[in-house]
């Protein structure tokens, strides 16, 4: 299976559920991107693209303004595929809490 994660900048959240699972989970692949295009280019991340959405099985957004912004330029075209995990914008990259709440909210 292909897991997307997606959160602002892709540098805090969908980046340490990507590199978290990836590790965990080696049979399945798993890539993370930002939704704020100008962060992504000033943090060198990378930048959510129609390509991504079409190439994951399951796609997780951190919140639902994430969710917003994909519906604005794709409509409901990959909205079956795609879970709203609430998980605020306050914690670090591999932050111990933020690995504890995906651990419960991420499933397989």
């Amino acid at each position: 299976m292909k897991y997307f994660f997606i959160c602002s900048a892709n540098k805090q959240r969908s980046k340490t559920a990507e590199d978290y699972f990836a590790e965990r989970f080696p049979e399945h692949e798993f890539l993370s991107a930002g939704t704020n295009s100008k962060l992504c280019r000033q943090e060198g991340t990378t930048e959510l693209t129609e390509d991504l959405l079409e190439w994951a099985d399951k796609v997780y957004v951190m919140d639902k303004k994430h969710l917003d912004q994909i519906k604005k330029h794709t409509g409901s075209k990959y909205y079956s595929k795609i879970k709203v995990l609430d998980i605020a914008d306050i914690y670090k990259y591999y932050d111990s809490n933020l690995i504890t709440i995906l651990e419960n909210k991420v499933s397989f």
